[in-house]
């Protein structure tokens, strides 16, 4: 039998656990955060890099994704590296690639974690200063990242 005393300190525990719980999912402005902290003050301009991902996924554990960038990977306008948001993610920075003149080409193929669904964006970073983008709104059918 549970007493009223231990009945108001698990309801007083429950509470502040669920005050000081971090949140669940990324906000928009965490996302905006990452990508200024990436590339400044600028902004990436859409094209030069493709991102490849199902527009409806059943799993949301383990999603295919391949990213291609028209780019060299020696040169001045070389790329330099490729990273990953998920908007809706908890952590939102997904991934990210760094590539090198041994690589040969920039194409990345993986498979992601999605919590629910949401917008995913890739950013490649050129050697001569550019960014590039691009993104993907897709449906998520059954989340993950619940943990």
């Amino acid at each position: 039998m549970i007493t009223r005393r231990r009945l108001l300190t698990l309801s007083v525990g429950a509470a502040a656990f669920a005050a000081l719980a971090p949140a669940a999912r990324a906000t928009p402005a965490e996302v905006q955060a990452l990508l200024r902290s990436l590339v400044g003050e600028g902004k990436p301009r859409p094209g030069r890099i493709k991102l490849d991902l199902p527009l409806l996924v059943e799993n949301g554990n383990a999603v295919a994704m391949t990213i291609t960038v028209d780019a060299p990977v020696s040169g001045p306008d070389r790329v330099e590296s490729v990273h990953v948001f998920a908007e809706a993610n908890p952590l939102p920075n997904v991934a990210a690639f760094h590539f090198g003149p041994a690589t040969g080409r920039a194409v990345v193929s993986t498979r992601i974690r999605l919590a629910t669904s949401q917008t995913v964006i890739a950013v490649a970073k050129l050697a001569d200063g550019s960014f590039w983008s691009d993104e993907i709104e897709l449906l998520v059918t059954l989340a993950a990242c619940l943990e």
